[in-house]
């Protein structure tokens, strides 16, 4: 199907919630498992065993962490060891993302809150890591990024870059324009993004490529062709 705006993707989201009944966090589950499903074949194209993986899942407060928050879970369930890092403050977190944050605290996942003041240390801790997946920000990002969103994109660019580090992007990398393709700022340079519903329209800008590396789509669970045009 057709590349989609920025104000395409939210009409297929009122859609399918309000018109077609579908609970967001069913949509949320749809996604995530199916950037769980793109994560694992990556994995596998790749040298060394996958039951000792080890992914750091970095998860902003929005609907894109928890996109990631589902994405932890899933790859959990496929034995990879894996470490959820809040950047924005739990008791922020709400809706369908609190839903999934709450079932990984109850399975035991292991959930670091970085508070602001340690943003810039974030670099160090995801070298430890085989894989990034960035779920910071999603299609809603326009302009360049806040002071504390920046920080945290420079220091997944630079653990990817000091230990290359592939990183994943959820729908789109953080601090790229989903309508230009154009970063106004930093943005995270990931080797494969993971967009959900269909590509984006920016990513028809061959400048977008250094930022999203090769892009999958994963489906939400609905006919979406059907209802673009609404």
């Amino acid at each position: 199907m057709k590349s989609l705006t920025r104000r395409e993707v939210r009409s297929i989201d009122r859609i399918a919630i309000e018109e077609l009944g579908v609970a967001g966090v069913v949509l949320m589950e749809n996604a995530g498992r199916g950037a769980a499903d793109a994560i694992e074949n990556f994995l596998a194209g790749r040298p060394g065993p996958r039951d000792d993986c080890k992914v750091a899942v970095v998860a902003g407060g929005g609907n894109n962490g928890g996109d990631g928050f589902v994405v932890a879970r899933h790859l959990g369930i496929r034995a990879c060891q894996v470490a959820v890092f809040l950047t924005s403050p739990e008791a922020r977190i709400h809706g369908d993302a609190g839903v999934n944050l709450a079932i990984l605290r109850k399975l035991g996942c292991h959930v670091r809150q970085i508070l602001p003041e340690a943003l810039a240390g974030l670099g160090e801790s995801l070298r430890e890591f085989d894989l990034i997946v960035d779920a910071v920000g999603g299609t809603g990002i326009a302009g360049p990024l806040r002071r504390e969103v920046a920080t945290v994109v420079e220091q997944i660019n630079a653990a990817s870059q000091a230990k290359s580090v592939p990183v994943v992007a959820l729908d789109i990398p953080t601090g790229l324009d989903c309508d230009t393709g154009l970063a106004p700022g930093l943005a995270v340079r990931a080797k494969l993004t993971v967009t959900f519903v269909a590509r984006k329209v920016g990513f028809d800008n061959p400048a977008s490529e250094q930022y999203t590396g090769q892009v999958q789509v994963a489906d939400i669970g609905i006919d979406v062709a059907a209802f673009c045009e609404k």
